[in-house]
């Protein structure tokens, strides 16, 4: 009875070993990609803050550093810039809306891609309206910071940009926050070329906005969408709207 029982005990103890093992292997593989996890977030976020871009900005001078990212990546076609954010990026364009989703301005893979102009339109920015898009990340990187003109004070105080095209700096003075659907197709239309057309379109986001501000916005205009996901909404768009003007306005928050 005895050797049997101590038998048992060892096959016990054994089996506990196993399990025990077995456990703090399961452990240390939670642990290692919780940590991968972590460095991974923190690496593809690096990736997308405004800094990593900063050299190639266009400056007032012969603008050979931005010629130098086109020189990288041809289909680089501008820069924009949103006052007081950290919005503050080179624009390219494909020719079709899914590449810069998960590709950098230097055409590399990147999960934040990069702030990218509807395949639709006009590189030059000729059309009614353009529609430039950025995915919503941590750390105010990419379009993180658009839902801040949630907020009405907020709005309020960040009323200008500045966006760079075709080796000329203009204005964006920001006259609207629009929360809607991505299937929301009346507003997801490029290059509206039709003035009845582009008047209801103006009326449609005046209607829908959660914040605006009074100024004269026409048909005559150029209008400039900045779109990206909302947090809250599965499906929610912010959309930060503004009319982009051949005034350079004074960045107040440099």
């Amino acid at each position: 009875m005895a050797a049997a029982e101590n038998t048992g005990k060892k096959a016990i103890e054994i089996i506990n070993a196993i399990v025990n093992t077995a456990l703090l292997v399961m452990i240390l593989i939670t642990l290692a990609f919780g940590c991968y996890a972590i460095w991974d977030s923190r690496y593809i976020t690096k990736n997308a803050l405004a800094a990593e871009y900063e050299i190639y900005k266009p400056s007032e001078d012969d603008g050979l550093t931005f010629k130098e990212l086109q020189a990288i990546n041809p289909e680089v076609i501008g820069w924009l810039t949103v006052f007081g954010t950290n919005i503050d990026y080179p624009i390219v364009q494909s020719d079709n809306n899914s590449k810069y989703i998960n590709t950098d301005a230097k055409g590399e893979y990147s999960l934040s891609g990069s702030i990218f102009l509807d395949y639709r339109n006009d590189s030059s920015f000729n059309d009614f309206n353009s529609i430039i898009y950025g995915h919503h990340m941590a750390y105010s990187a990419m379009f993180g910071d658009i839902s801040s003109f949630k907020d009405k004070e907020f709005f309020d105080n960040h009323r200008y940009g500045s966006i760079f095209f075709e080796g000329e700096e203009h204005g964006i003075e920001f006259f609207a926050l629009v929360e809607a659907d991505v299937y929301a197709s009346c507003l997801y239309v490029p290059g509206i070329d039709k003035s009845l057309m582009q008047q209801e379109y103006l009326d449609s986001i005046l209607a829908s906005a959660i914040n605006s501000r009074n100024i004269k916005v026409s048909t005559a205009d150029k209008i400039v969408l900045l779109s990206t996901c909302t947090e809250g909404m599965t499906n929610g768009r912010h959309i930060l709207i503004g009319k982009i003007t051949d005034e350079i306005y004074e960045n107040v928050f440099a």
